[in-house]
């Protein structure tokens, strides 16, 4: 019998064939594709890690993959009162494992901001690292800014008391306003900052540009006021955590 190709039904039939093959093909490409993307994500994380200790700001994404493990020596989950939590401190001898809930690479901070209402039920990622034979302490932050998340990490120095580097991202904050918190122009200026003051934790304050800073101040972004306001408002609420594990640390 032959087939009415100028038929409402031919065409209907047609079209539904062709979504089924595109659809299927389109699948099989993302599902061969996202080992190369999740592998992407993961080399971001450590590139943003590691850019953050001194003299590490070059450090590409393609590098950081291969030179991790040379610079980060241990990974540790802690609790809201600066205690590790079980099982959860790894050498860099552990390959890291994302999917691991012990393994301190697999904290999705955004997810716990989001859904984790109780700042002290979250898990607080931590990585100790060493740059020619100094130890630095990469801790992650996450906040929000004017239009969405904006996240960090901040190198602590061994003791605790200063900030050794930054890195900034965001999400979608304004290009040319509050973007800006991920230039480095906005980023250097809180190296040699304190976060100590006899041994007490002392925020970061993100302040108005143009006034006189002290050793606990840096300027904000000029139009980016909200989320200036965000990163002091991550730095203040998840820095104490990692303070309180250096000073004990120390003392121990």
């Amino acid at each position: 019998m032959a087939i009415n190709k100028d038929s409402n039904t031919y065409t209907i039939s047609f079209a539904i064939v062709l979504v089924v093959i595109v659809g299927g093909l389109l699948a099989m490409i993302a599902n061969g594709l996202k080992p190369i993307q999740d592998e992407n994500l993961m080399n971001e994380k450590k590139q943003n890690i590691l850019n953050c200790l001194p003299g590490n700001k070059a450090i590409s994404r393609d590098e950081a993959g291969s030179v991790f493990s040379d610079f980060v020596k241990q990974r540790v989950i802690l609790d809201y009162n600066g205690k590790i939590k079980d099982n959860t401190l790894l050498d860099n001898s552990v390959e890291l494992n994302n999917k691991n809930t012990n393994d301190a690479f697999s904290v999705d901070l955004l997810k716990e901001y989001k859904t984790i209402k109780d700042q002290e039920s979250r898990n607080y990622p931590l990585y100790i690292c060493d740059v020619k034979g100094q130890t630095y302490y990469v801790a992650p932050v996450m906040g929000k800014g004017l239009w969405a998340a904006v996240w960090g990490f901040i190198a602590l120095d061994d003791l605790g008391n200063k900030i050794s580097g930054t890195v900034f991202d965001h999400k979608s904050e304004t290009p040319g306003l509050g973007a800006e918190i991920s230039q480095d122009f906005f980023e250097d200026q809180f190296i040699g900052k304190l976060i100590s003051n006899n041994n007490d934790f002392k925020s970061i304050e993100v302040n108005k540009p143009g006034n006189p800073l002290n050793d606990y101040q840096v300027d904000g972004i000029s139009g980016g006021t909200f989320t200036s306001v965000g990163v002091e408002e991550m730095m203040s609420r998840t820095l104490v955590v990692y303070h309180k594990y250096i000073k004990n640390l120390n003392k121990s």
